[in-house]
Formats: structure tokens, sequence, C-alpha cells
């Protein structure tokens, strides 16, 4: 159980940081590995389409999409209602934080929107699962 801790907490700060740089250098990222690719005999990615950051997009929605599927499997385990609500609150306040500070494009707005009503319901429904009672399973 040590080594699963100390595992999960290295996880969690190299994740963190790695969403930090990316939030703080978004084209450093597919700058650096662009420098690099030549090296390896490999193509550059391009910076706009089809580029890494559509990995991690596509890797966001798989994850709240299985979050929602195990709250469906196992609606007595409130662990993945508040998992999802921290995805959904996260994506929210990042988008209007971008509105506000980068370039006032409606996806931001957008997204602040969705995720925050997604976020908010969730976390009624996480609210009301811990009030009732509900066994962490």
């Amino acid at each position: 159980m040590k080594t699963y801790r100390v595992m999960s907490l290295i996880m969690m700060l190299l994740f963190a940081a790695t969403g930090m740089l990316f939030l703080g250098f978004p084209d450093k990222a597919i700058a650096f590995f662009n420098g690099l690719s030549p090296s390896f005999g490999m193509p550059e990615s391009p910076a706009s389409g089809w580029h890494f950051y559509l990995v991690l997009a596509v890797g966001y929605m798989y994850l709240v999409t299985v979050l929602a599927f195990m709250m469906f499997r196992n609606p007595e385990n409130i662990h993945f209602p508040l998992l999802l609500t921290h995805a959904k609150l996260a994506s929210s306040i990042l988008s209007l934080a971008l509105f506000l500070l980068h370039a006032h494009y409606l996806i931001y707005l957008a997204n602040f929107v969705i995720d925050g009503v997604i976020g908010i319901a969730v976390l009624a429904v996480y609210m009301k699962m811990r009030k009732a009672g509900w066994v962490y399973s």
C-alpha cells in the first residue's frame, strides 16, 4: 500500500505539472518535440488541426465518458460523480479564465457554461448521495 500511495503522489504531481506547462506554454511542447523529430527521422507535428492537443482532448472526453459509465454501472459508488465533478468544473473554470485572460472566443464561453452546468449538476447529485449516507465503495 505504501508503494501504491507513493506512486499515486508522484503521478499526481507529474500530471499537475504537465498540465501547468501545457497551460503556460501551449506551443512550446509541440515546438520542443518538433525540434527533436528530425533526429529520429520523423516528421514534425502540425501546430493546428490534427496535433498533440487533439490527443489530450479526446483522452479527456474518453475519461469523462468512462466516469459517466461507471456512475451508470455502479450507482452506489459516490467516488465517480465526485471525480466527474472535478473534471467538468476544472474545464469550466479554465475556459472562463481563458475567455477573460486570453481572448473572447465563443468556444471558451460556451464550454464555461456547458461544463459548469454539468459540473454543478453532478456535484448536486454527489452532495445528495453523501447527505443520504451512501457508502464509499
